[in-house]
């Protein structure tokens, strides 16, 4: 039956790139949080308070989203530059799971 969960099956749901437009699951994917201060940073845990963006854990993703503002189109809010060099940073060291 489609629609139907039954109780014993978890649904995997998957994440959007807000880079490249490829989903995954959300683990697989790093968040950018804007909270409800407004600040907008980098959310390790995948559980901050406030609205969020996913991106690939990947500097060309980072760099696609900045081209389009696809991370401030997401948030609402004007993103800073800082947010992406640090973003590109995490991806460039490999540490993507904080």
């Amino acid at each position: 039956m489609d629609g139907v969960r039954s109780g014993s099956l978890k649904v995997k749901h998957e994440r959007t790139c807000a880079g490249c437009g490829s989903q995954s699951p959300k683990r697989a994917m790093m968040r950018v949080v804007r909270t409800p201060d407004g600040e907008v940073r980098y959310d390790p845990t995948g559980r901050a308070n406030g609205r969020g963006a996913y991106l690939c854990r990947n500097v060309d993703c980072v760099r696609a989203a900045k081209k389009k503002r696809a991370l401030a189109r997401a948030l609402k809010t004007d993103v800073d530059e800082s947010v992406y060099a640090m973003l590109e940073s995490l991806c460039a060291e490999g540490k993507n799971d904080g």
